[in-house]
This record gives structure tokens, sequence and C-alpha cells, in this order.
């Protein structure tokens, strides 16, 4: 029996949720094209042949200026602490690879040993791949290197059968069936984030969050789920709604249908919209999102 915590670090949009979702085999992290998408540290559970793999998903990694940012970069550094692999994740599709060198850098004093996994070459063309791993790993504390995409597997069985011998021995942390630490709640309010990213990627980036109001399961198993949508400005509430609320029914049907698949039950969402100025200032609004609320 063996069990271990591998904490997967990138820059923003590098696509550890999707590789952490992919190696899962379910979605436990939201995932849109857009950067800072993951807010929180996620578990994801792992079970390969005797071995129970943690993953960490973390925040991408990048220079903080708001006390949002500095919270979610926090909390990806916070997670390296203790854990037994670092995977870092680096996009083979990114104009420059200095983000990514100066983050090994960083992960050098922790003294973890550190693999590295170019992820997107379904994307990049095979000729600068090999410039790219050298790019990566020359005179870097790298132990090993893998080519993966995420997003159609390649090379994701390899990867996970090195995970899984890697992992001490050791009992398992989680049950056997458990797939994520994150709680129902907060899973479904971070569904209908994504969703809103995916309809709104240009007007409302970063401007939202999502929490959850009431959660009521009822005896012929359906589920009816609560959720406010605050944002920062009326504007951006006018949006959200779209004409004659024909937005936010778009995006809680989006968000319903896919919450279905993974609750296995009937749900009825219901999305109220607020805005609250402030809300990246609350600390009520950091604790929904299990971040620290005063970081330097």
């Amino acid at each position: 029996m063996q069990c271990g915590f591998v904490t997967i670090v990138g820059v923003p949009n590098a696509g550890k949720s999707t590789l952490v979702n992919q190696l899962v085999g379910s979605k436990v992290s939201i995932v849109s094209p857009k950067v800072q998408t993951t807010r929180r540290r996620i578990l994801g559970v792992v079970m390969h042949d005797e071995s129970q793999i943690i993953l960490v998903d973390t925040p991408g990694i990048f220079e903080p200026k708001k006390r949002l940012e500095r919270a979610m970069v926090a909390a990806a550094w916070s997670a390296i602490e203790g854990t037994d692999l670092i995977l870092v994740i680096a996009d083979a599709t990114a104009p420059s690879q200095e983000p990514t060198l100066a983050l090994i850098d960083k992960l050098k004093a922790s003294n973890i040993p550190i693999w590295l996994a170019i992820n997107k070459i379904d994307k990049c063309p095979r000729a600068q791949l090999l410039p790219m791993i050298a790019e990566l790993t020359q005179e870097k504390p790298i132990q090993k290197t893998y080519l993966i995409s995420a997003l159609t597997r390649d090379g994701i069985e390899s990867l996970l059968n090195d995970l899984a011998g890697k992992m001490p021995s050791a009992p398992w942390h989680f049950p056997e069936d458990q797939l994520s630490d994150v709680p129902q709640r907060f899973l479904a309010a971070e569904i209908t984030r994504e969703k809103i990213f995916q309809f709104l990627h240009q007007e409302l980036p970063y401007a939202v969050t999502v929490e959850g109001e009431k959660w009521e399961n009822f005896a012929n198993g359906d589920i009816k789920i609560s959720q406010v949508v605050f944002v920062m400005r009326e504007s951006q509430r006018r949006i959200l709604l779209g004409k004659e609320g024909q937005q936010i029914r778009r995006i809680g049907e989006a968000a319903r249908r896919d919450l279905q698949d993974i609750l296995g039950a009937r749900v009825h969402l219901f999305l109220h919209v607020r805005v609250a100025k402030d809300w990246a200032e609350r600390r009520q609004h950091y604790e929904e999102m299990g971040l620290e609320f005063k970081t330097s």
C-alpha cells in the first residue's frame, strides 16, 4: 500500500486543472482559457494499482498585485509544504518559458523532488520540443521530464504509472471511492463560475465570484441549489443577466447539466446576481473560497 502527495504548480493557464481532472477521471477543478481560473488549493484523489496519489491542484503562480491575487499565490506556495513530489507544468505553446524557469529556480530551496511535464504538445510543432526540454532542464533540479497533452491524454499513462511508483509506503488518506476533498457546495459554485467564464470571458474575466446560498436534498433524489453571483458594478450585473435574463438562463442551464452529471441527480439551480463592489476585500468571501484573507 502506497500513498503520497503530488503538488502541481505552474504559471497561469499551463493546464494544471485539466491534467488533474484527466488523472482523477472526473471534474474536481474547473477549467477555462482564462488565467487565474483556479483560486484555491484543491485535492484530487487517484487510485492506481496499490497506490493512492493525492494531487494538489494550485492557483497559477505569478506576480500578484491585488489582495485576491496575493491570496491565490500564497495558497499555491503553501501547498508545496510537506508534499512528496512537485510536478511543474510548462505550457509548450507559451511565447516564453522565462516565468516557468523562474518558478523552478524558486523551488530549488524546497529540497523536494521536482518533475517536469511539458503540456499542450498537441498544439506545438515537434521540432520545438527538444530545444524546449533543454531550456527548461539545463542546470535545473529536474529529475524526470514528460511530454504530455492533458487535453488528448497523450503521455498521461506513462506519467501516471511513474507517479504511482514514486509514492511512499503509507496507508491511504482517503476512502478508495473518494475523488476529492472539495465539498459539493463549493464544487457546485465553481461549476457556475466556470460557465460564466465560458459565456462571458471577455466581459467579466475576474470581477465575479459565486457562493452557495442554499442546498436542499429531496426524498425523490432531486437537489435544489441556490447560489449568489457577486459582481462589482451594476453594468456587470446587466451583462450577466443579458436581455430579458437570457444570458443568466443560458449560464444556469449549462451549469445545471454539468452538476447533474457530477452529482448523478436531477438538479434545480437558481442563480441570483448581486452587486458588491468590494467583494474582493471582504473576509467572508475569502473564507468561502478557502483562502487566507491576510497575506503579505
